[in-house]
């Protein structure tokens, strides 16, 4: 009889082991499936936020280069004026700026020679938008920070081929990174596109000018042909010169 009754005791011990951990496997499996769709909510919502060229309204005049609305850096009185063109997304102006912007502003910017300016060329894809509005954003408020946000956005670039330049990535990127603001203002601004139609007026006149990709240069109102910082300061030294 005893034997009958362990027998039972441990057959009904065989089933619910198996039983318990079934019911743990459904628990896991229903909790992952609502973590992966918070998840895939969240990243269609970062998705939905990001901005299309063909959303922004206003009037674009495409006259002149507009130097004044531009970030700058150096001597408004210097014999040459340099532009750069670039899209927060791209690897090349992230390895220019990384390998030759602190030996350029030595030799060229803090000598009084050159007031260098950057204008948006946003054009690989829409998180580009999002990030040079976001720039926009700083730079109306203080063009020294404006630098300050390119130099550390680059230190943080993803890969060019995703969608990273997110407003919540930027928003809590500016906010851990960039002091000296007024973030509340930067948030409402980045929300609202306050200076969306600024970029879009920046890519529409740096194409009217030839520019078709980035990084790329212009010498005093001329876009020169190759990127190289050999390339730009052959031709800042022509200027300096009084050369073509």
């Amino acid at each position: 009889m005893k034997n009958s009754q362990n027998k039972k005791k441990k057959t009904g011990n065989q089933y619910a082991l198996p039983m318990v951990l079934g019911g743990l496997v459904v628990i896991l499996a229903v909790a992952l499936g609502l973590v992966l769709t918070r998840g895939q909510a969240g990243e269609a919502a970062d998705l939905s936020n990001l901005p299309n060229y063909t959303d922004v309204k206003g009037t674009i005049v495409v006259d002149g280069l507009k130097y004044e609305k531009q970030p700058r850096i150096g001597n408004p009185e210097a014999k040459v004026k340099v532009i750069e063109f670039a899209d927060f997304k791209c690897p090349a102006c992230k390895k220019w700026t990384q390998t030759y912007m602190e030996q350029f502003i030595k030799d060229y910017v803090d000598t009084g020679k050159v007031e260098y300016y950057f204008m948006n060329f946003a054009f690989i894809d829409r998180d580009s938008y999002l990030a040079a509005s976001a720039g926009e954003a700083i730079y109306h408020q203080s063009n020294e920070k404006f630098w300050e946000y390119v130099t550390k956005l680059y230190d943080n670039q993803g890969d060019e081929s995703k969608i990273w330049a997110t407003e919540k990535f930027i928003l809590n990127f500016v906010k851990d990174n960039i002091d000296g603001i007024d973030y509340a203002k930067f948030e409402k601004d980045l929300k609202n596109q306050t200076y969306m139609l600024d970029v879009k007026e920046d890519f529409k006149i740096a194409g009217s000018y030839g520019v078709n990709g980035t990084p790329k240069f212009m010498v005093n109102g001329s876009l020169l042909k190759g990127s190289s910082y050999e390339a730009l300061t052959a031709a800042i030294d022509r200027q300096l010169a009084g050369g073509n």
